[in-house]
């Protein structure tokens, strides 16, 4: 058998990201015994239309809640917004059988934010992007 060849394409495509993932996961599997992973998301929406405006998009995996991405539309800031999702995806997840929560954020998103609904930072980086910082976020129940 020959080696592979390494190749990068420009655009990358689903069938690809499955020719990486399915055996990541057998592995994972075979290694930590089954992930559990289930989807979860909590959304806002639009009160005329019922669009999808905002929330929280993640997923349930190995006894933890990922969460990763969250947005509240600029003009409900600041109405507990926020905090009425994440509890609402926390009490999912209690409910799936996770021990905790996780996600990260950058300096100028909002770090105060999770540290007020009692997470605490397991990691940064610097410099991403140049000038400020990602934040690595866990909240054990």
């Amino acid at each position: 058998m020959s080696a592979p060849t390494i190749a990068v394409p420009e655009q990358p495509d689903d069938a690809d990201r499955k020719a990486i993932l399915e055996p990541l996961l057998a592995f994972n599997d075979k290694a930590g015994g089954a992930a559990g992973f289930a989807p979860l998301a909590v959304l806002v929406q639009d009160p005329a239309s019922r669009a999808t405006i905002g929330g929280l998009w993640g997923r349930t995996s190995y006894d933890w809640l990922f969460v990763e991405l969250l947005v509240v539309p600029d003009g409900f800031r600041g109405q507990d917004i926020g905090s009425r999702i994440l509890s609402r995806a926390e009490e999912i997840a209690r409910a799936r059988g996770c021990v905790g929560v996780w996600l990260d954020t950058f300096g100028f998103q909002a770090p105060g934010f999770y540290q007020k609904r009692g997470y605490e930072i397991f990691g940064t980086i610097d410099d991403h992007p140049r000038g400020s910082q990602r934040f690595f976020f866990k909240k054990r129940f």
